[in-house]
């Protein structure tokens, strides 16, 4: 699961300056292909004669390059087609909207072509995306700018230079060693030396990136956008993203593992997200002009830890009309609530040459977190496995029980030791958010005091 938002957590900064560069209308395409490439891949893998897994988990390494490649650019052409104001508010809002909807229709469709032939599942999603390829290719206008970029490139170096290759090659390959480390480090242990290794070179190379940035021309990532507001935002966005990345992941195997839901009934549970998303994104798109971004994503980070507090406490044999209905209902605002408002307050704070930043830093941080979060948790669901079957045998022997799901108390006793590290993100990041919220609305104070004072001086 971690090794799709890895790839697609870690490519999207640097996707987003290749559709500055060669057109965000054919790396939208490109992504879309390539994505229905790597899903293509994922379902023939069943077939393969020997090392099945291994092809599998690669397949899936790479299919996440294909949303790392759309999604940035996607956003890009919402920017640059809708001035600001309501409407592109309203459209941010509706894109935002996109992540409930297909929480629902993505495992409906799944499910049903899985029951006529398991690989269909990932070939119908392959012909989908090809679909939507061919329609971005006469649908979306060409941009007269791109080609005035590709062209005025001469040489390797300059292309180099142009693209930041260097601060890309360090951001990336450091952040995907570190979210390696934290995923093997589950299964592997801590006191492994590859592990080790992985996670030191990780945080090395990311540091490398911070220095390479710091002194690049045309860098990746400018340091002068990173200001302590950006920070604040990008926080609550890790916090927020990851406690939902931890809380839909064991969800689902809450509903398949302990209440024995087939792949259909545990969507038809999950419906409430589809319309509850809709309505939450039309929602969005009227207050968040009204009573601010920041209040906002304040909320949102609210709705993240109320809905996985919900589903941490649900007794198994309880009935779905009780906590489980409601933690979807809730949870549904999170996801609509926080996107549309982390990218209009990062484009608030940033400038004007940095607006393409604001995006593709969101929609990072909204991949990454998961990735790397459910890393953790599933560190913390296997050692609360092992410690207790290891309380229960007394014996030295921790492993015993680490890899099985035979007792229900026991796999409910992990899921909820996962929930809980969710549920602390997501308070950590109500306080981060509601903090910056509260600092904004003193400043605004500050200044209507300000004017205020200035034109009683003007009157006097």
């Amino acid at each position: 699961m971690a090794s799709y938002g890895l790839s697609a957590g870690t490519l999207i900064l640097f996707a987003g300056r290749l559709g500055d560069f060669f057109g965000h209308k054919w790396l939208l395409i490109v992504g879309n292909l390539w994505f229905a490439f790597f899903t293509l891949i994922c379902g023939l893998c069943s077939y393969l004669p020997r090392h099945r897994y291994m092809a599998f988990l690669m397949a899936r390494v790479l299919q996440g390059i294909g949303p790392a490649l759309c999604i940035p650019n996607a956003v890009a052409l919402l920017g640059v087609t809708y001035v600001p104001g309501p409407q592109k508010a309203m459209v941010f809002a509706i894109f935002g909207a996109m992540a409930p909807v297909s929480a629902v229709l993505s495992p409906l469709f799944a499910a049903l072509l899985a029951m006529v032939w398991l690989p269909a599942a990932f070939i119908g999603l392959a012909a989908f995306l090809a679909f939507v390829a061919l329609v971005a290719y006469f649908v979306i206008p060409e941009s007269p700018a791109t080609n005035n970029s590709v062209t005025s490139v001469t040489s390797m170096w300059q292309l180099v230079y142009e693209l930041d290759l260097l601060g890309a090659m360090t951001g990336i390959v450091g952040l995907a060693l570190f979210s390696t480390a934290c995923n093997l480090g589950t299964f592997d242990g801590w006191d492994q030396p590859h592990v080790l290794i992985l996670l030191v070179a990780g945080v090395l190379l990311v540091l490398t990136f911070g220095f390479v940035e710091r002194h690049a021309k045309k860098p990746l990532l400018p340091c002068e956008a990173m200001s302590a507001g950006v920070i604040y935002v990008l926080a609550a966005v890790f916090c927020g993203w990851a406690c939902f990345g931890i809380w839909i992941y064991y969800t689902w195997e809450f509903y398949s593992v302990l209440r024995g839901a087939s792949p259909l009934l545990a969507t038809a549970w999950h419906s409430p997200i589809l319309l509850c998303g809709i309505w939450a994104a039309l929602t969005t798109g009227f207050i968040i002009q009204r009573v601010g971004p920041a209040f906002v994503m304040t909320f949102a980070l609210l709705a993240f830890t109320v809905g996985t507090v919900l589903i941490a406490t649900a007794p198994v044999e309880q009935t779905y009309w009780l906590q489980t209905f409601l933690c979807n209902i809730i949870i549904t605002w999170g996801m609509d609530l926080s996107f549309p408002a982390a990218t209009l307050m990062l484009s608030d704070l940033v400038g004007p040459d940095h607006q393409g930043i604001a995006a593709s830093l969101v929609t990072t941080v909204v991949n990454y977190s998961g990735g790397l979060a459910l890393g953790i948790a599933g560190a913390i669901e296997t050692w609360v496995h092992r410690a207790h079957a290891h309380t229960a045998s007394g014996t030295d022997d921790l492993d015993h029980g680490a890899e099985g799901h035979d007792d229900p108390s026991e796999t409910l006793r992990g899921y909820r030791a996962a929930w809980y590290l969710g549920i602390g993100l997501g308070v950590a990041g109500f306080i981060v958010s509601a903090s910056f919220a509260a600092t904004l609305a003193r400043r605004k104070q500050k200044m209507q005091q300000a004017d205020d004072q200035r034109a009683g001086q003007a009157e006097a």
